[in-house]
């Protein structure tokens, strides 16, 4: 896998949208529902990671505090985090094993701005090599801090929720047969994802009124 084509606005989006209800007439029908899709894009470096770490398995409320609390304490860079204490990383919010994550990947003296030339494969493998960082954060810091257009994160319920039912499945797919569906949606896998998570809030909302 390749570089490939490279996110960098609106109008990417919009031409990857276009490509899917093309090619599919399922994609046609939600993208008629959901309208333009949202960007997404974010910064990349240690600081999106570790924010991705915070995360972990704690509601956005949560997450939004710990992350406002290491901000104004000044920890959300490497070496900020490798030299401080438990005291000061659990002041913040972070468990024991977020602590643990949080200093491995310190540790791990990534080069980011070279992470942004490398086929994504060699990306993926980089990040899923620090301890606490899955392919699932592996494929979303590929999708939106690196704009990466033919991206997507299978393991993602709320993805597989929506290709569930958007193409009337039976049962929710596992990660493996989503993953092999979504090599239909090349080169805009990244587009397929926003457009599906687009799509799932839409339906989610439908099942509310009714």
């Amino acid at each position: 896998m390749s570089v490939g084509r490279i996110i960098k606005g609106p109008d990417c989006v919009a031409e990857g949208a276009r490509h899917l209800a093309r090619i599919e007439p399922r994609f046609a029908t939600a993208y008629a529902l959901t309208g333009p899709l949202p960007l997404r894009l974010r910064k990349d470096g240690f600081a999106a990671l570790l924010d991705a770490i915070v995360s972990q398995q704690v509601s956005v409320a949560s997450a939004d505090a710990i992350w406002g609390r290491l901000k104004a304490a000044g920890l959300t860079g490497p070496r900020k985090i490798a030299r401080a204490s438990d005291e000061d990383l659990r002041a913040c919010g972070l468990s024991r094993q977020k602590m643990r994550y949080a200093r491995e990947l310190a540790a791990a003296n990534i080069r980011y701005p070279a992470l942004r030339d490398k086929p994504t494969d060699e990306v993926i493998e980089t990040l899923i090599a620090v301890p606490g960082i899955g392919r699932w954060t592996a494929e979303i810091y590929a999708m939106f801090s690196l704009g990466r257009a033919d991206v997507f994160a299978p393991g993602d319920l709320a993805l597989q929720e929506a290709a569930r039912i958007l193409f009337e499945l039976e049962k929710r797919p596992t990660e493996k047969a989503l993953r092999v569906q979504s090599e239909d949606w090349a080169p805009w896998r990244g587009v397929a994802a926003r457009l599906l998570w687009a799509y799932y809030r839409v339906a989610k909302e439908r099942e509310g009124i009714r």
